[in-house]
């Protein structure tokens, strides 16, 4: 253990040391070029054309063909490879990267000095040139005239392990997504699944709104807010942790159909499938019940699934889900065999795979949903391959019910502050009979995505700050 710790720490030192002067040259080069009456940091340069559409676009060029296409594009240095009077470059746009060739007879004298002096791995340049296929077939652009745009003072990750420590990916998004340009592919694909999502509810009539984030008194879900204060008012206010009661005062204000993307914050734990602030999906209609809910829910997620994987099912750890009308049901009571209880059911769910709805829980856990009987009342889960995605009911409407169930609640959970007057009085108006929908947006992006972690698909997962971790690890050395 002696030797290995030693071996580690004069690796780092050697590690650290070469980054020290590969930082100091850098630091060197950017005084030069201010002597040199060069702007390191210019204000714009007119980019045209990107790295996977010329790629695309010139494939069947032949080996060492040059054409007469001009090309005007704009990235950041990766690599560099100076053979003297050639010098082989490849440079990362938003779109990928393409290799850039300056040659002393080809380009302007001023470019050539000025990247063979001054131009770093991590540094930005915009080039304008022509398109040709190498003798050993790489579609290239041989510059005729070149720019920095951005001097890069630190060095990137080495480039052949790039970054790998998942916590330092996930504390440092940016170098993750310079070195690992597959992770942009999952943020890409997020955003289509919110499009989607987005899209079929419009089609369906669906009104996007806006509610508070910053709420009075925290309701629409069981969790534990973040509380701030608001000094206008010299009052606590929460974080939200659901939109729910909002959305429904406009069921009760005569909107039919309502739909929010909202970011929401609960002060519990954070592990695989929980974030301490997280995006939701939240849909309401007026005038159905739970079951036809399970049908638009069928047919939103297929629509998803299609639209953005191109056919009707998803991969997860090599093994193809069906995603296909109609889903399996099965009864609370049935999957946690008789023991009515969260931990159980948390555990039954893991073992399933193919999407399926889970019906009927206990009313204790449920205080916002319309009853079948004295027990159970009318909600769904919906489960793809062990994580809850979907969390959905026939909303309570009766305003006493509703009051009795928050009064019962609040005693439960040994809450202090009071139960949401406002939304009980608004419920005395009257609101239509209506069922909601719930969708863990990080969740779904998850299990399409097939990872394993909420880390791997939130650009900036929140983090244990890092003197903690320090402290944690000098307490573990010295056990």
């Amino acid at each position: 253990m002696f030797f290995s710790n030693l071996f580690k720490s004069l690796f780092l030192t050697l590690i650290m040391g070469r980054e020290e002067q590969i930082i100091n040259e850098k630091k060197r080069k950017l005084i030069e070029l201010g002597k040199a009456g060069i702007n390191p940091y210019p204000n714009k340069f007119d980019v045209k054309d990107y790295s996977s559409k010329i790629k695309e676009k010139y494939s069947k060029l032949k080996n060492n063909q040059k054409t007469k296409d001009k090309a005007i594009i704009a990235g950041r240095v990766m690599t560099i490879r100076d053979l003297g009077k050639l010098i082989f470059s490849t440079i990362q746009d938003s779109k990928g990267r393409i290799q850039i060739i300056l040659q002393k007879e080809e380009t302007e004298k001023k470019s050539f000095e000025l990247f063979k002096k001054y131009i770093d791995a991590g540094d930005f340049v915009g080039c304008e040139g022509i398109i040709m296929k190498t003798k050993t077939g790489e579609i290239s652009v041989l510059v005729k005239k070149l720019e920095l745009l951005t001097k890069s003072i630190l060095p990137l990750p080495e480039k052949f392990h790039g970054i790998q420590d998942k916590e330092e990916r996930y504390r440092k998004r940016y170098l993750d997504l310079i070195m690992n340009p597959e992770v942009k592919d999952i943020f890409r694909k997020r955003s289509k699944i919110i499009e989607a999502l987005r899209e079929f509810l419009i089609k369906k009539e669906f009104l996007e709104v806006d509610t508070p984030v910053l709420q009075s008194i925290p309701g629409g879900a069981i969790a534990k807010p973040f509380v701030t204060k608001y000094n206008a008012y010299d009052t606590d206010v929460y974080m939200r942790i659901a939109p729910e009661l909002y959305l429904k005062r406009l069921l009760v204000g005569g909107f039919d159909k309502v739909f929010e993307f909202s970011r929401c914050f609960r002060n519990e734990g954070v592990d695989w499938s929980h974030n301490p602030e997280f995006t939701n999906l939240e849909f309401y209609q007026a005038y159905i019940e739970y079951n036809e809910l399970m049908k638009l829910t069928e047919e939103l997620i297929v629509d998803v699934v299609k639209k953005v994987n191109g056919k009707s099912e998803i991969e997860r750890k090599g093994k193809k889900i069906k995603i296909k009308k109609p889903f399996k049901k099965i009864t609370f009571e049935k999957l946690t065999k008789g023991k009515m209880d969260d931990e159980a059911f948390k555990e039954e769910i893991k073992k399933i795979k193919e999407p399926t709805f889970v019906i009927n829980h206990p009313i204790d856990i449920s205080p916002l949903a319309k009853k079948n009987d004295n027990k159970t009342v009318q909600r769904f889960q919906l489960i793809i391959d062990g994580i809850e995605i979907v969390n959905a009911f026939s909303e309570l409407n009766d305003p006493l019910d509703q009051e009795q169930r928050f009064i019962e609640q609040a005693k439960k959970k040994g809450e202090k502050h009071e139960h949401d007057k406002e939304f009980v009085e608004a419920l005395k108006y009257g609101m239509p009979p209506a069922a909601g929908f719930g969708m863990g947006i990080d969740r779904f992006v998850m299990l399409m995505a097939d990872k394993d972690s909420l880390r791997e698909i939130l650009l900036f997962p929140f983090m244990k700050p890092e003197e903690k971790e320090e402290e944690k690890a000098k307490e573990k050395a010295g056990d």
